[in-house]
């Protein structure tokens, strides 16, 4: 019997109970982020092997003091059991914490902090720790202010431009701080006014100069893995609206085109739907982490065009659920500027347009990957019938971001089964493009430099 649900970052399967703190680890990671279920009794593949029932009541006595001894604040876990014909298993439950970041005492907050990365545990970098405590006070980054600016930073030309044209919006009004503090694009402290990160970023005379991170380069390669054969760069700098012009002129005129005449006119089409790039290129900009110092990322391969964009998703989301419109905003002021300037017709539309302009089209499915502090959002440029080598592709690029890889991310990132991912991953190891180490559980992938 299978579980009807599959591990995701608010779900993971324990056959048995592990003998050291991965299930605290688990629990925590699941309180710092959208709350979970840890289920023992059931197999990583959704096989339910259930748990012995005399041991149910020392098992949940033990559970519940193990997670409440070793995390800091004290997480109080709801454990019960539940029943599967003639199996049981034990689910510890969490909520999302209201105190975040919350970690393994033992480990103290720099290396007992944890989250959840699709459906994996891993531990939390500096910048993610800031972001959950940002987090436990309700502070969305972009409305912070931006201490080493003043508000002649701002071009108010600009403003005054996007608040006439804005969407709903009176045509005519005075441009006052009171207006201004209402759309968070600058804030008070201690007696004086200073632009928020949203200031600078949508209406800054020279963000880059305030904000290093925050521009995009385009880069097409020639090869198909990593930095492999620069063929032609550039760097996107200027406000969010302007990078996001430069950026879609670029990948304009660097895809393919096909053309054909109607009328007495010529009609350019993209290989892949310009939709669905625009979305790409959005999702990209607005809802990245600004925290993380990194820029955005757009490249152009032979068989894909990759969007990397810092920072983990802003909520429990599953691929099903991009598909079906599911959407959580990290940047709320940009967020709602940018729907009022007229590029957002409707929260929540992006990835079901990416995806469905891509199914019309008959071209192979989009992917999009979650990192450690990055997502990554893939555009096939292949047509359908081309799986194989367009899966080796997404493989061979999670080493852009790191240098070893497993099996399981493999999965997670290619939406293939267990025995996909061991038959291509033992076939790319056969052609000498990847190096297997380890051997079992702990069995890892490099680059491999024979094939390199």
């Amino acid at each position: 019997m299978l579980f009807t649900e599959k591990e995701s970052s608010t779900l993971e399967f324990k056959q048995e109970l592990p003998k050291n703190n991965q299930i605290v680890k688990t629990i925590i990671g699941f309180a710092n982020q959208f709350g979970g279920r840890l289920i023992i009794g059931v197999a990583d593949n959704g096989s339910i092997v259930g748990i012995d029932p005399n041991t149910v009541d020392e098992l949940t006595e033990s559970l519940f003091k193990l997670v409440y001894d070793n995390s800091v604040p004290p997480i109080l876990p709801s454990i019960y059991s539940l029943r599967f014909e003639d199996k049981l298993v034990l689910v510890i439950e969490v909520s999302q914490g209201m105190t975040k970041p919350y970690f393994v005492k033992s480990d103290g907050l720099t290396n007992g902090t944890y989250i959840r990365l699709g459906s994996m545990t891993v531990k939390a970098t500096a910048e993610i720790i800031n972001e959950l405590q940002q987090q436990s006070r309700g502070i969305s980054y972009d409305i912070l202010p931006v201490y080493n600016a003043s508000l002649n930073d701002l071009d108010f030309h600009s403003i005054e431009a996007f608040l006439k044209s804005r969407k709903g919006g009176a045509q005519s009004c005075e441009t006052t701080k009171e207006l201004l503090r209402s759309y968070h694009l600058i804030t008070d402290e201690h007696a004086r006014s200073y632009p928020t990160v949203a200031g600078i970023l949508l209406f800054g005379k020279q963000p880059q100069q305030i904000l290093p991170q925050a521009f995009t380069i385009c880069t097409q390669f020639s090869g198909h893995i990593g930095r492999e054969g620069i063929v032609a760069s550039k760097d996107c700098e200027g406000t969010l609206f302007q990078q996001f012009e430069i950026a879609y002129a670029w990948l304009w005129d660097t895809l393919s085109k096909s053309s054909v005449i109607k009328g007495l006119k010529r009609k350019d089409t993209l290989e892949i739907p310009g939709e669905a790039i625009r979305e790409a290129l959005l999702n990209s900009l607005l809802h990245r982490n600004w925290r993380i110092q990194g820029p955005n990322r757009i490249s152009v391969y032979p068989t894909r065009v990759e969007f990397f964009s810092p920072g983990v998703f802003p909520g429990p989301l599953r691929i099903g659920q991009l598909e079906l419109g599911m959407t959580h905003s990290r940047n709320h002021a940009i967020t709602k500027i940018f729907r009022e300037a007229g590029y957002i017709e409707t929260l929540g539309s992006g990835f079901p347009t990416i995806f469905n302009t891509f199914r019309k089209a008959g071209l192979e499915k989009p992917q999009v990957m979650e990192g450690v502090e990055f997502v990554k959002c893939i555009l096939p440029r292949s047509a359908v019938g081309d799986t194989g080598n367009r899966t080796h592709d997404i493989i061979l690029s999670l080493f852009s971001a790191k240098d070893i890889i497993t099996k399981r991310e493999v999965i997670q990132a290619a939406n293939i089964s267990s025995a996909t991912a061991t038959r291509l991953l033992t076939q790319l190891t056969k052609d000498k493009k990847l190096q297997r180490h380890g051997a079992g559980p702990k069995t890892y992938y490099t680059i491999s430099s024979a094939g390199s």
